[in-house]
């Protein structure tokens, strides 16, 4: 059930967001607002995570305030316009840029773990990128890896992609910046991270071209959605996967997903005690990162 918001017509909802344009027709600019649902392995999943859009959308905009220059790096140009959101999604919504969107997920990974563990243990690469011998799950990459995905339509599998591929979806100067952007963002959000005893373990981007052809960071940004967060302290003295990788993410809801449920079908609801420890690690993040 999407809002009725006084200058704003709804437009579009994806698993996790709903999109509004405004009312008068103009299509300069679009009113994202972040929703409570949670989604994994590509399903929206009942109930939802209460709070997660306020928290998830008070994440991204303190992260694309570090990447515009707070940091003291280099700006990172971003989609928001600064304007005041409507009093009815107040906290959980964004007015941003309209965007010619590029069709690709940007992932970095700076650590072996999640689907990228269980290719390496079949052939010793993840997304096709060869690694050393010998890694665990949870160890740390030699340096971080570029593995972008090509975002299908809504109702379909994202698909991991080399870079060629990725090329010939945008060309070849632009695949080669959003590599290079990508990598430059992770590495200075994984340093952000660890000085609050965090680690970053990897994240995905997204961007788009503005009407001067200027590349945007868009849609969220290194929140508990996009990016798996694990404690610095655990990470160093844990002595199996479980410990080491103590999570701030959504892992919790995939963990108890993956046990419970044969990808087969409609998911099972999620039970109160994974929903409350959610929004608890999710707030336990944003503590850390903001205070």
């Amino acid at each position: 059930m999407t809002l009725e918001i006084p200058g704003w017509k709804h437009t579009y909802s994806g698993k996790v967001r709903d999109l509004y344009a405004p009312a008068d027709g103009s299509a300069s600019r679009m009113l994202v607002v972040a929703s409570d649902r949670v989604s994994a392995f590509d399903h929206v999943l009942e109930p939802g995570i209460p709070g997660k859009g306020e928290l998830l959308t008070t994440l991204s905009q303190w992260w694309f305030d570090q990447l515009a220059g707070a940091d003291g790096g280099t700006p990172v140009p971003n989609h928001l316009t600064g304007e005041t959101v409507p009093d009815e999604v107040a906290g959980r919504s964004m007015i941003v840029r309209s965007l010619d969107m590029l069709p690709i997920e940007c992932v970095v990974r700076g650590y072996l773990t999640g689907s990228g563990w269980l290719e390496y243990q079949q052939s010793g690469t993840v997304c096709g990128i060869s690694l050393p011998e010998g890694l665990q799950d949870g160890d740390r990459l030699p340096e971080p890896i570029y593995t972008p995905a090509y975002k299908a339509p809504m109702g379909e599998h994202d698909e991991n992609i080399s870079f060629e591929k990725s090329a010939e979806l945008v060309g070849a100067d632009r695949a080669a910046e959003l590599r290079d952007r990508s990598l430059e963002i992770y590495r200075r959000a994984a340093a952000t991270a660890e000085a609050h005893g965090l680690i970053l373990a990897d994240t995905k981007f997204e961007f788009g071209t503005d009407e001067d052809g200027v590349l945007r960071l868009a849609d969220e940004v290194l929140t508990s959605d996009s990016s798996r967060y694990w404690d610095a302290e655990a990470w160093r003295t844990g002595t199996t996967p479980a410990e080491r990788m103590a999570s701030f993410d959504k892992q919790i809801v995939r963990n108890w997903l993956a046990a419970n449920w044969d990808k087969q079908g409609t998911p099972p609801e999620l039970p109160a005690a994974i929903v409350d420890q959610t929004v608890a690690r999710y707030r336990e993040l944003l503590d850390l990162l903001i205070g």
